[in-house]
């Protein structure tokens, strides 16, 4: 009986091994369609630079959550951000203007920072159902008086299945 113990007390690390592996592989499985980052040059994000990402919709019956991400500085120097997004699906073009507010009225910054650069996942578009499946694409532009607007390190897009399908 004490041999028994043994052994499976020497295969424990091995077990422990192949349970954090098969974990790490489960936690890397999200319901994303597509999760895109474009660094902006210099930090100088311009109106001619609209950042592209075109993806594919496989099932229209299910709701999406739109995400635009932002990357600043702290240096950036307005409390928000002016965005015109031009939604394509191949056949017509639909365009949202939209303002976030990135900082509180004493000058904090609502992202999650690291070091000088701040970081939000802001919605655009939540429970949304897209008309068909196939090809779509969503393409960012700044909206702001600055061109160039300045200390923005990363602009980008996640679009992912909603948690409403899951019930």
């Amino acid at each position: 009986m004490a041999q028994k113990i043994n052994l499976l007390l020497n295969k424990r690390p091995v077990f422990l091994l192949v349970f954090l592996l098969i974990t790490t592989l489960f936690a890397g499985c999200t319901d994303s369609v597509v999760d895109s980052n474009v660094e902006i040059a210099d930090r100088r994000w311009t109106y001619r630079n609209h950042i592209s990402t075109t993806f594919d919709i496989k099932d229209h019956t299910k709701a999406y959550n739109v995400y635009f991400k932002l990357r600043h500085t702290a240096n950036y120097k307005y409390a928000n951000i002016f965005i015109l997004a031009h939604f394509k699906d191949g056949k017509r073009m639909v365009t949202k203007r939209y303002q976030y507010k990135l900082a509180k009225n004493d000058g904090e910054w609502l992202g999650s920072g690291s070091g000088n650069v701040f970081s939000y996942t802001l919605p655009m578009l939540t429970n949304y159902h897209f008309t068909h499946n196939g090809k779509f694409e969503i393409e960012i532009e700044q909206n702001m008086r600055d061109n160039p607007l300045l200390e923005i390190s990363d602009v980008g897009l996640t679009v992912s299945e909603s948690l409403s399908n899951k019930n």
